[in-house]
């Protein structure tokens, strides 16, 4: 038996129970893994609420990454053996002490990697990875706008799209939040609690807008991203943090510039092998490099997950939160 955080009912942070519960022994294609800390993203609350539905119902166990190492491995397993030291984003299931991993969805860490490190940037860096480098490809010229730029993936984007040339625009909602933004890539800073930040970027950019907006708030930010953007600029909407948008209208997108929108998921990215070991490889790289430098600003013990949901959405939080078995 090991311990792990179940969710039976739907609902808010307290939902959220730590039982004890039996795991069983590795199935084909399958890797038990020992957690050393687990990644908390704002996606775990949307499991919890139920505005997620988990895929095999309820009860649940959260969580969508993790690291640590596998101690036991099933038949027909040839990505790793026992002894690796592993990071893993998806399927759902990673608060817990030890849990069944698919073999093909774990990747090897490499030693400069430690495991609260890995932990705290598997989801969050390769989505990071996907939006700069798939499905809007940044470079020198491109100007964009991130919204959440002191959150967990804006963190790490920052750094990253400011390594790739670009010029980088955050907003924030608070003056402590907007120097964190500044020391991780963004040369400007927007608090949208004092300024408009429609008006804001079209100030930075002398008019031309940018051409892509990325925007994990939702309802809040809504339809101000669409006029951020240049003519066939890209809006990616990636996250709901203040709320799903509920009446999307299409035409918009014509009216504000013949705009690309786009809903895109970390999970789609890396549905092939070839495409999970690329994109946690640039990760890796990039990080080894000190390009882009993954800071754990908050750690709790997996039994106050309630706690740390309840920060979480509070934002009261920045950055990489892990929780630690």
């Amino acid at each position: 038996m090991v311990r792990a955080i179940r969710v039976h009912e739907t609902g808010g942070p307290e939902v959220m129970r730590f039982e004890e519960v039996e795991i069983g022994e590795p199935g084909a294609g399958e890797a038990r893994v020992r957690h050393e800390a687990i990644g908390l993203n704002f996606i775990d609350t949307y499991f919890r609420s139920g505005l997620y539905p988990a895929p095999a119902g309820l009860p649940m166990t959260p969580g969508n990454e993790g690291a640590g190492t596998v101690v036991a491995v099933g038949p027909d397993v040839t990505e790793v053996k026992v002894g690796d030291r592993v990071a893993y984003v998806g399927p759902l299931g990673s608060y817990a002490e030890e849990r069944l991993v698919p073999a093909d969805r774990l990747v090897k860490l490499p030693g400069e990697i430690d495991s609260r490190t890995a932990a705290g940037m598997m989801l969050k860096g390769m989505t990071a990875s996907y939006l700069l480098k798939d499905t809007f490809k940044v470079g020198p010229g491109t100007t964009l706008l991130f919204h959440a730029a002191a959150g967990g993936v804006g963190l790490i984007a920052g750094q990253w799209a400011k390594h790739l040339g670009a010029t980088v625009i955050g907003t924030v909602g608070s003056p402590e939040k907007a120097e964190l933004a500044r020391a991780h890539g963004y040369e400007h800073v927007i608090d949208y609690t004092k300024e408009n930040f429609v008006e804001r970027v079209a100030e930075i950019t002398g008019g031309a807008k940018c051409d892509v907006v990325y925007d994990s708030v939702g309802n809040d930010t809504y339809p101000g991203s669409l006029d951020c953007l240049k003519p066939l600029g890209m809006w990616v909407s990636f996250g709901q943090s203040s709320g799903p948008i509920r009446d999307f209208n299409l035409a918009l997108l014509g009216q504000k510039g013949s705009l690309f929108a786009t809903r895109p998921t970390l999970f789609t990215y890396v549905a092939q092998r070839a495409d999970l070991e690329r994109t946690a490889n640039d990760l890796f790289d990039v990080v080894a490099s000190g390009a882009v430098k993954i800071q754990v600003n908050q750690t709790y013990a997996l039994a106050d997950a309630v706690k740390a949901h309840q920060d979480l959405e509070g934002r009261r939080t920045t950055g990489t939160t892990v929780l630690l078995p």
